[in-house]
């Protein structure tokens, strides 16, 4: 039996980059300079780097990693394929501290590959979602400097989930204070009009009873979990693998990256065992994530 990690693009510079163009130039090289996918031809020679091209209409030169997170980055491709699969494969995350250890790279380096991964991740889906949605928020790590107070939430970061029961899919946002202002703009930018929503008793959901086809809401001060189709235990399921991972693996973040984090958790989610899709599936799909979203380490690094 075979590891899923002898595949020869990750040992294998030349088959990485044939791996990473075969998913992001499904129909052929495209040059990132001029938009052009004619008169493109590979680079030969000793001293020519791998995946190198030209452009004979721009004249500029180029590889697959220029304009996605792997864009001036000296990593070689099939370390990063590496770290993509661990990612993408470990259900609560893993560390940069892990990936420190694992793939032979500083650690600074295994942080700054971390947040890029992330923010391949990162899908900008804005399609509403249809059927049944489980609309939630949820509190992690405390905000610095916010205090430690006894009791209450305002100390901390706030979260609002939307799980769709018909895709699996999982969409969360950081949201500075859980009000109406915030919550219901997202609310109705993300769910269609003819959805049956589902929500706990918060007051700020009262406002959704006239946006959706039907909104169901449980009272689960009084013990009200299940009423029919009507649960909200999904996208808690969902926040039980979100704070398993955050404090167990990952321990604190900052207010500034929490939206990178909630990034990975979504994907992973949506993207899971349940609806069929594998450790080497999911690392395509963060793949075919890379294009357009370049990361610098002097914005991933700076205080917010």
């Amino acid at each position: 039996m075979a590891s899923a990690l002898s595949a020869p693009h990750f040992h294998n510079e030349a088959a990485a980059f044939a791996f990473v163009e075969a998913r992001v130039w499904p129909e052929g090289p495209t040059c990132p300079h001029c938009g052009g996918v004619e008169r493109i031809g590979l680079m030969g020679g000793k001293s020519t780097r791998t995946g190198l091209y030209k452009c004979y209409q721009c004249r500029k030169p180029f590889t697959v990693r220029i304009g996605t997170i792997f864009e001036a980055s000296h990593v070689p491709l099939h370390i990063w394929l590496q770290a993509m699969y661990l990612v993408a494969g470990s259900k609560k995350g893993i560390s940069s501290n892990q990936l420190h250890r694992t793939l032979g790279v500083t650690l600074k380096t295994a942080w700054f590959m971390s947040h890029r991964i992330r923010e391949a991740m990162r899908s900008g889906d804005l399609a509403p979602m249809g059927g049944i949605v489980e609309v939630d928020e949820t509190y992690i790590c405390r905000i610095p400097g916010s205090g430690n107070p006894k009791g209450g939430v305002q100390h901390k970061m706030k979260v609002l989930s939307l799980v769709s029961r018909g895709t699996g899919e999982a969409r969360s946002v950081v949201v500075s204070r859980v009000n109406v202002q915030n919550v219901v703009p997202i609310v109705r930018a993300n769910i269609e009009a003819e959805a049956h929503v589902i929500t706990d008793e918060h007051k700020v959901y009262r406002y959704l009873n006239t946006m959706f086809a039907a909104h169901s809401v449980l009272c689960h001060q009084r013990d009200e979990y299940v009423r029919g189709e009507a649960y909200t235990n999904t996208v808690e399921g969902f926040f039980s693998i979100f704070k398993r991972g955050m404090r167990g693996i990952y321990q604190f973040c900052s207010e500034k990256h929490l939206h990178r984090y909630l990034a990975e958790f979504d994907f992973r989610y949506s993207n899971r065992a349940a609806l069929g899709c594998n450790d080497s599936d999911r690392t395509d799909a963060l793949v075919r994530g890379i294009v357009g979203k370049r990361l610098t380490y002097q914005t991933a690094s700076a205080r917010a």
